[in-house]
């Protein structure tokens, strides 16, 4: 579900991996100095998406908990 109001700081980037991920309510940030900082002040983990383009159950996970924003609050 494509959802612009969630649109995030990945609507920014070029991967199309990463584009798949820009419109989910989660607040997801490109690998680098940014989020690695941001993690750090805030005292917060950094999640890693690794990929779930072909896998299923991957796609059943990405709708249930990225594309809601009752649990991606749990992850910002």
């Amino acid at each position: 579900m494509l959802n612009k109001q969630n649109s995030n700081r990945l609507t920014k980037e070029t991967s199309p991996y990463l584009l798949q991920h820009a419109h989910n309510p989660v607040d997801w940030h490109p690998w680098g100095e940014e989020a690695f900082t941001k993690a750090k002040n805030e005292n917060k983990p950094i999640i890693l998406s690794i990929g779930y383009s072909c896998c299923h159950w991957c796609h059943v996970c990405k709708s249930m908990l990225l594309e809601t924003a009752e649990s991606s609050y749990t992850l910002i």
